[in-house]
């Protein structure tokens, strides 16, 4: 008889946040696969929880609504008084009322609202979004030779256009943007909380009065009634779901395809990367945050009700039980996009997105290529991604003449005689006090 598995010591809890594990989180998979296919870590300092690594037991958790909850008012610690309210993974965990923390009829409820409300999205006007987003965000570093291509811009763009589906203004726009970069980033957490709440109840007031055909004005016309506080909770869980995850898929294929193994050498097409990023470099890494209603035996490693239970999509992705899956790539076994009833509903825009976003950049700069060894780069610390810090790039500089082009061919297709050149073709409107963001700096340039 084959011997039982035993779990890890609970007093060795495998940490999440430090710089070892951004190093080399697969070592902290098999070694807590060693045990079971479940085990105990610490998300941050004084955050205990489980990290399920199986992909079988995954599957059952995520699938068993009965037995295990989203809603995290059901944490043991949090409620009693254990876990700061400063801690950082807090925002991440803490409870919401949107799709990611409920269950039953009320995520029906809400979940029915935001499937609705993306399934009027349009693929070929996401890709047509994506496209001047792009063309502003590459003039911006083009003539330089170089640039960050992960903070100059594969995080700018999803956040750009989040702002565009959102049919946010200038000025509510580059709030957004700041308070969400500034969550992402774990500066200043609480204001940057408190500013995007705000700027977000003055979008919904303003799209209850003009809507317009965007997210948040079909959410707002959606049978499901949604509450002011209701809508602002999807508007975030939507941003959040959206914009981390793109940012990392954009660029953890950009490594893969600059990369001297497997690159643009070797022909590796952009849907071949990015399914190679879903399976090996898994952008949300690890969340999916459950509570065990009882205590429940998770193979071998029991765990305690209402404490959390964290599935680790990288995790599961390289069990040896999917190596077979994994050398054909089969892309409907990896776990990249969740599964059960809180699966991701946005995957095809998603990978449009990252598609176009990559192809608008390697067209650009034929000559891209990473500035240091790949070896060299630096994966951000913390337990839910797996994040670059930056991405340095070379390539020969080139004009910053796309959205100038972009502008004359609109201006063209519209029977304009004499296009204006983009320096004059929206003057930027200095307000008084206040330094202008990214998206009202891009309204500017280009009216969308």
């Amino acid at each position: 008889m084959d011997p039982q598995p035993t779990a890890a010591p609970t007093g060795s809890r495998c940490p999440m946040h430090d710089a070892s594990f951004a190093a080399d989180p697969q070592a902290l998979y098999d070694q807590l696969r060693a045990h079971a296919p479940a085990g105990p870590v610490e998300l941050a300092p004084g955050v205990d929880a489980t990290l399920v690594v199986g992909h079988e037991m995954a599957l059952r958790v995520l699938q068993n609504t009965e037995l295990f909850a989203r809603d995290a008012r059901r944490w043991k610690a949090l409620n009693e008084g254990h876990i700061g309210m400063d801690n950082p993974v807090l925002p991440m965990m803490a409870y919401r009322p949107n799709c990611l923390f409920t269950d039953g009829a009320v995520h029906l409820r809400l979940r029915k609202a935001v499937t609705d409300s993306l399934a009027q999205l349009n693929i070929t006007r996401v890709r047509r979004d994506v496209e001047p987003i792009a063309d502003y965000l590459l003039d911006q570093f083009s003539e330089r030779g170089r640039a960050d291509l992960l903070n100059d811009y594969a995080k700018l763009l999803p956040l750009l256009l989040f702002n565009k589906l959102f049919g946010c203004p200038a000025n509510i726009g580059d709030t957004l943007t700041t308070a969400m970069s500034a969550i992402f980033d774990g500066k200043d957490a609480l204001r940057a909380n408190e500013d995007l709440t705000a700027c977000l109840m003055e979008l919904i007031a303003l799209k209850r009065r003009q809507p317009g055909e965007d997210i948040t004005s079909w959410l707002i016309q959606h049978p499901a009634g949604l509450t002011d506080e209701e809508l602002k909770d999807q508007l975030v869980m939507l941003m959040g779901a959206g914009v981390e995850p793109e940012r990392n898929l954009i660029g953890n294929a950009l490594v893969l395809l600059l990369s001297g193994a497997g690159g643009r050498q070797s022909g590796m097409l952009i849907e071949e990367a990015l399914d190679h990023v879903l399976w090996n470099q898994t952008p949300i890494a690890n969340y999916a945050t459950h509570y065990p209603v009882q205590d429940v035996d998770l193979g071998g490693h029991v765990v305690e009700a209402n404490t959390p239970v964290v599935i680790s999509f990288a995790g599961a992705n390289s069990d040896p039980a999917l190596a077979e899956a994994r050398r054909i790539r089969s892309r409907g076994a990896h776990l990249a996009w969740g599964a059960g009833p809180h699966a991701c509903p946005a995957k095809d825009p998603a990978q449009v997105i990252a598609i176009t976003a990559i192809e608008r950049l390697l067209n650009a700069l034929p000559d891209l290529t990473l500035a240091v060894p790949q070896e060299e780069l630096q994966w951000r610390p913390g337990p839910f991604h797996r994040a670059l810090v930056t991405l340095p790039a070379t390539f020969s500089p080139t004009p910053a003449t796309r959205m100038a082009a972009a502008l004359q061919h609109r201006a063209a297709s519209a029977g304009a005689e004499q296009p204006l050149p983009v320096a004059q073709a929206a003057p930027a409107r200095r307000e008084s006090g206040r330094r202008k963001g990214f998206w009202s700096s891009f309204l500017d340039v280009f009216r969308v």
